[in-house]
């Protein structure tokens, strides 16, 4: 009969260099300069599955849960990640100056109020049940987390387009 045991899985340190770039050092240590952390799912689960990338392009580091990095390595890591990505959440679609594309949309965001045109309905794309990607003109994402979630308003304009 197998027995289990616990076994205490090594960590890594990640530090940043004087030029700013993320040093990681493994239980081993080797070190990595210039890592970068890269979400293996960053709609459905932001929080789970990252990878510490080094500069050539391998996998250098696997994080299954970010919630289980220690601090500081955690704090570096979500530094770096919303250094890299940006993905604003619409919060509120306040108009449309047209049901019919291209069109401007007037929205609130999680990152301030904007204005931005959707040149057709194949740029709002479903990725699960009730997430949505809405892509501008100028190729930039924005994100909306829950479509139950807007105002009725809100629904109404997007139902329109959907």
């Amino acid at each position: 009969m197998n027995e289990i045991t616990d076994v205490a899985i090594p960590t890594f340190q990640l530090t940043r260099n004087p030029f700013g770039l993320l040093v990681l050092t493994t239980p081993e240590g080797e070190v990595f300069e210039g890592v970068v952390p890269v979400r293996a799912f960053p709609i459905q689960s932001p929080e789970d599955g990252i990878a510490l990338v080094h500069t050539d392009g391998h996998e250098v580091a696997w994080i299954d849960r970010l919630s289980e990095v220690p601090d500081p390595a955690k704090t570096l890591i979500c530094e770096e990640l919303a250094t890299r990505e940006f993905m604003p959440v619409i919060l509120t679609i306040v108009s449309v100056t047209s049901f019919s594309t291209p069109c401007t949309w007037q929205v609130e965001t999680d990152r301030g109020d904007t204005q931005f045109v959707l040149r057709g309905g194949e740029d709002i794309r479903r990725v699960g049940a009730t997430i949505l990607l809405v892509t501008d003109s100028h190729g930039i994402q924005f994100l909306i987390r829950d479509r139950a979630n807007l105002d009725k308003e809100s629904q109404k304009i997007l139902d329109r387009f959907l």
